[in-house]
């Protein structure tokens, strides 16, 4: 039986080299006992993961920057599959590029009106620089969006937004989108991959993060799906 979906993974690969918001991912995948050591009949290869869990293609829960709010493994599954809309503003976009309303509103008189409960990925195009990381880091410069884009999706009533840079903030403009969009019970995920493979709209996405308790932010494994390929 075909599968009714075209799979598109979102995903960086986990690796001690990727870039990351200080510098140093932190992330080691080691090996504690391998095949050759192993005693039993069947061998096996055990290993071990030690890293930050705000890094590569990752989620930050509502608890990131809010005191009380909802931690990663109460995310609610009805929010982490969701339509799925690209907001694609990589021809003019530059590392100091803000994404604003405007550019909201004209992708929807290009498009159409994005659904409720949509999932927003804004491709930047920024990407591009993914395996050169202290490019992709340029000192926390890196296209990013504006409070009031974060708010006038807030109106959209989206369950998320996803960006593919370190962060939908540069620092020195404060951090208004991550207290606008966790403020409200959102969620935000960044360092997206492969975004210019998905259609504006008509695709869905399934953000799936490592269920840990107490969690502010985890590594995901970020998927959509184009129905009728």
């Amino acid at each position: 039986m075909n599968f009714p979906y075209k799979i598109i993974d979102l995903t960086h690969t986990l690796n001690d080299t990727i870039p990351s918001w200080n510098g140093s991912c932190g992330f080691q995948h080691t090996t504690k006992l391998d095949y050759d050591d192993c005693k039993t009949e069947v061998k096996f290869r055990v290993q071990k993961i030690t890293m930050h869990a705000g890094i590569g293609t990752h989620i930050d829960a509502p608890a990131h920057c809010v005191p009380k709010g909802v931690t990663v493994e109460d995310l609610r599954l009805q929010d982490l599959i969701a339509p799925c809309v690209v907001i694609d503003v990589s021809p003019k976009s530059h590392e100091r590029y803000s994404v604003a309303v405007q550019d909201i509103k004209e992708f929807e008189e290009s498009h159409g009106i994005i659904p409720k409960r949509a999932f927003i990925i804004i491709r930047t195009g920024w990407e591009q620089f993914w395996l050169t990381p202290d490019r992709y880091r340029n000192h926390h410069v890196f296209p990013s969006v504006s409070a009031e884009a974060a708010e006038f999706l807030l109106e959209k009533q989206v369950v998320g937004l996803g960006i593919d840079t370190l962060s939908p903030d540069r620092p020195k403009d404060g951090y208004l989108v991550h207290q606008t969009l966790l403020g409200a019970g959102k969620y935000i995920i960044e360092n997206v991959a492969n975004s210019g493979a998905l259609p504006p709209l008509g695709s869905y996405s399934l953000a799936l993060p490592i269920k840990t308790q107490g969690g502010t932010e985890a590594p995901i494994r970020l998927i959509a799906l184009i129905n009728g390929i």
